[in-house]
């Protein structure tokens, strides 16, 4: 009986601490983190803190470090499956992509915001082999502290597009529908309305609920990939 009411101990510490850590962890900021989600980081933090005071202190029940690793990693699947489901709960939680240079321009509210410096995105840039913020079209500060950059047509490599056309798009993409709800301010920012979104995927025999993920890109042209599509792929094998 001791042993379980002890487990149970371990496992109410657990879900009761985590609630606090996480939010500390938010306040603190993407800094903190690095290049894991955040919910993860502190996962693999408390699993290194448990195993290692098993490790090193003979009087730690091992039975206790047994429990407290299975109760993390139940605790993270939980976690994950909750983010993937319900689009609320994963922004309350997660670090979204947030927009620092735009048409080689810094955005300055947005690094305060998520608090990088000049030097943190120049550094970002070089490691990328960038050397020169001017010639980015586009930089995103990822969710995990990683930096997306697509450069400005002039400094993209030539491909057989750019060669026959000039005018071909640089390769941007909003999306406008997310498991099948429609981003109301990206679609009226990109001079949309539900009534064209609606006649497009009437086109196709589609509704928006009908629809997994769409995107329109800098021409204005409507990529839909709609719910359950299984591509025959043949196994990859190691």
């Amino acid at each position: 009986m001791a042993i379980i009411k002890d487990s149970l101990l371990v496992i109410g510490r657990i879900y009761t601490i985590y609630p606090l850590l996480l939010i500390v962890a938010l306040y603190m900021g993407r800094r903190s983190v690095g290049q894991l989600p955040i919910f993860d980081f502190l996962i693999f933090l408390s699993l290194g803190s448990v195993v290692g005071a098993d490790i090193a202190d003979p009087k730690v029940e091992h039975i206790h470090t047994a429990v407290a690793v299975v109760a993390l990693g139940v605790l993270q699947r939980l976690f994950a499956n909750l983010v993937i489901t319900f689009r609320k709960f994963n922004k309350l939680v997660t670090f979204e992509p947030v927009i620092v240079i735009n048409a080689g321009q810094f955005i300055q509210g947005n690094m305060r915001k998520v608090q990088y410096s000049i030097e943190d995105i120049t550094a970002m840039l070089r490691e990328q082999g960038i050397f020169d913020a001017s010639t980015v079209e586009l930089a995103i500060l990822e969710g995990d502290g990683g930096l997306s950059v697509l450069q400005k047509k002039s400094n993209q490599p030539l491909t057989q597009e750019l060669l026959q056309n000039k005018d071909a798009p640089i390769g941007l993409s909003y999306p406008v529908i997310r498991e099948g709800i429609v981003l109301d301010k990206t679609l009226a920012a990109l001079g949309h309305t539900h009534t064209w979104l609606e006649a497009k995927l009437k086109s196709s025999g589609l509704t928006a609920t009908d629809v997994f993920f769409a995107s329109v890109d800098d021409k204005g042209a409507l990529t839909i990939m709609p719910h359950n599509v299984q591509p025959s792929l043949p196994p990859l094998e190691y």
